[in-house]
């Protein structure tokens, strides 16, 4: 029996950089053409859902994810069970897909723990896994923020290094890394060889050093203007990448913004916004503590604390993550900026996406991609969650 074919009526389908009035097709689990339905194969609809003039847009992408609802991806002793409360547990902010994120770690716990963590595809069970970001421990010392001073390390060895303490990459999907460590250049060139997004963060680099490692194919910034130097009119550092004129206008640099009303101020967001809007990308870096109430929870090595409505390490009022879900963060973005709600909406979408490759599948509702999408009021809520067309979760 052929699957069955699903149309999405009264929507208001974000496409092409517009929210088009429109239906949506799908077809096992993919978008498809009305015209390829109609004209070609003669065939109508099966189900025909009324969306109540939402605003549809493709699933939510988070590529800086530490854990949450009390699941550290760094620490877990239950990788699978942790990762499925998670996956689980984020439908209800609109997240489809995301990176399970590790913050520095001892050495001889990567090997270990990295080949547990497989891609998956999203389902009724949960939000996909896209691959990992590993974010250390390869960073600098000084701007280290909340990682672990003992297990930050170089690679003065090159690629050999990196695979000392990773072994296997194949679940890798980024890193995170400083490239004013000695051998940068070299280590960057072969993880882009290997398919692996590079992004520069928690870093002192020039921006001198900054130009050299985008030209070597580093393509992003890990949670701009946080653990880096702020721009400086001498040196603007890895902030002045934004602007520079070493970067061909035929690229996009990316950055990760941190939209909690913590990590970034609500000029800065507008900052950056007003001057490469083509490269925001909003991550959560959430923590464990997401989702959950005020108290101590695991984070790596160490121990966050919630309070005053922030994570910081335990006993200290150093910020190590947040615990705001993204699609609040894509709505204090909507508000600080004023961007509108396609911007908003392409930040944690479609930029994403390109971030890591992945737009033939990921991060629009063109024809063939997955169809994994969000209903939104006009306040951008989430009104419901879709994965492979079929409804993953909705309000109780």
């Amino acid at each position: 029996m052929p699957p069955s074919v699903l149309q999405f009526r009264n929507c208001r389908i974000l496409r092409d950089h517009q929210l088009l009035t429109d239906d949506l097709w799908v077809r096992d689990g993919k978008i498809i053409s009305p015209e390829q339905q109609f004209f070609a194969e003669k065939v109508s609809a099966d189900v025909v859902i009324d969306c109540g003039n939402s605003i549809v847009a493709p699933g939510l992408i988070d590529v800086h994810f530490n854990g949450a609802f009390g699941c550290d991806f760094s620490s877990s002793k239950d990788i699978e069970n942790d990762l499925q409360k998670v996956a689980k547990g984020v439908l209800a902010y609109g997240v489809t897909s995301f990176c399970p994120t590790f913050v520095t770690i001892r050495h001889q716990m990567y090997k270990e723990v990295l080949p547990k963590f497989l891609r998956r595809n999203g389902s009724r069970d949960g939000a996909g896994v896209l691959g990992l970001h590993l974010e250390g421990p390869f960073i600098s010392r000084e701007k280290r923020g909340a990682h672990l001073l003992d297990s930050i390390t170089d690679f003065k060895n090159g690629i050999s290094d990196v695979l000392n303490v990773y072994g296997d990459l194949d679940n890798v999907s980024m890193i995170t890394l400083a490239p004013e460590i000695p051998g940068a250049l070299g280590v960057i060139q072969d993880l882009c060889r290997r398919g692996i997004v590079v992004s520069l963060g928690h870093s002192a680099a020039t921006l001198a050093e900054a130009e050299a490692a985008v030209a070597n194919g580093a393509k992003a910034i890990t949670h701009l203007f946080n653990a880096m130097p702020p721009f400086h009119h001498r040196d603007p550092h890895l902030a002045g990448l934004l602007v520079s004129d070493r970067i061909p206008s035929s690229e996009t640099l990316f950055y990760g913004l941190i939209a909690d009303g913590v990590h970034t101020h609500a000029t800065a967001l507008r900052m950056a916004h007003r001057i490469y809007p083509q490269g925001v990308v909003l991550v959560t870096d959430a923590t464990p503590a997401m989702g959950l109430p005020l108290g101590v929870y695991p984070l790596g090595c160490q121990m966050v604390e919630v309070k005053e409505g922030r994570a910081v390490i335990a006993g200290t009022d150093l910020l190590c993550g947040s615990i705001v879900p993204l699609d609040q963060c894509m709505r204090n973005f909507l508000k600080a900026t004023g961007c509108g709600i396609v911007e908003a909406l392409e930040s944690v979408t479609l930029h994403p996406a390109q971030l890591l490759n992945i737009t033939e599948t990921k991060g629009t509702l063109d024809v063939g991609t997955d169809a994994d999408f969000v209903l939104f009021d006009d306040d951008l809520t989430v009104k419901a969650t879709y994965i492979d067309g079929e409804e993953v979760w909705k309000p109780a």
